[in-house]
């Protein structure tokens, strides 16, 4: 888990929560996009982006020649956790919720990056992302239960999502492996759903 201090830190900044609302509400932003209309130079700008870096608010992805930024919300899940949790935690999520409802508008872009650090072998942590036995323990869909996903894992190949508790399995083109290096590197699309009532799945 990040240092809450150094995170503490980096959001006392209202430069820098400025570029974490950029962030959150377009993913995958260039240096120059950060920089228009901040009233700073290049420079401080990437100061700052540096900080945000170091507290893990911020992970960058490279493509080409180009740097892309992207917001990382775990940190900020670390400090809700352990500062709200205790606190009537489920109040303030109902005002959060309501206050998003209410305020928020539709966002286009659909690419996050999130980052997270654990203390495990890499064996591990891919028998964790890839186990049923796992994968069905964490992601769990409020509906359906837990999910399991049936593929060799190799690159290229599709997968189905099984729901352990509606008895659903889910086949879409879209859920395809994009890249499998076991034990460094695993990435995948992933298709949404939404379930009736009646447990009828259908795009979302």
């Amino acid at each position: 888990m990040q240092d809450m201090d150094v995170v503490f830190r980096a959001l006392g900044d209202p430069a820098r929560r400025t570029l974490l609302d950029r962030l959150n509400a377009h993913s995958g932003l260039t240096l120059t996009e950060l920089c228009a209309d901040m009233g700073m130079t290049r420079q401080s700008v990437t100061k700052h982006l540096d900080v945000l870096e170091a507290a893990e608010l911020v992970t960058t992805l490279r493509r080409g020649r180009v740097k892309l930024h992207f917001l990382n919300a775990a940190p900020i899940n670390d400090i809700a956790d352990r500062w709200i949790h205790h606190y009537d935690r489920a109040r303030a999520q109902a005002l959060s919720d309501l206050k998003t409802a209410l305020e928020a508008t539709p966002m286009d872009e659909t690419t996050f990056v999130y980052t997270t650090y654990i203390h495990a072998t890499p064996e591990k942590v891919w028998q964790g992302l890839t186990d049923p036995a796992f994968t069905t323990r964490y992601w769990r869909h409020p509906k359906a239960g837990g999910v399991a996903m049936s593929t060799d894992w190799a690159k290229g190949s599709a997968y189905d999502v099984a729901y352990d508790e509606a008895g659903l399995v889910i086949q879409h083109p879209e859920q395809v492996v994009l890249e499998s290096d076991p034990f460094r590197r695993l990435a995948y699309t992933w298709h949404t759903f939404t379930l009736l009532e009646t447990g009828d799945p259908l795009p979302s």
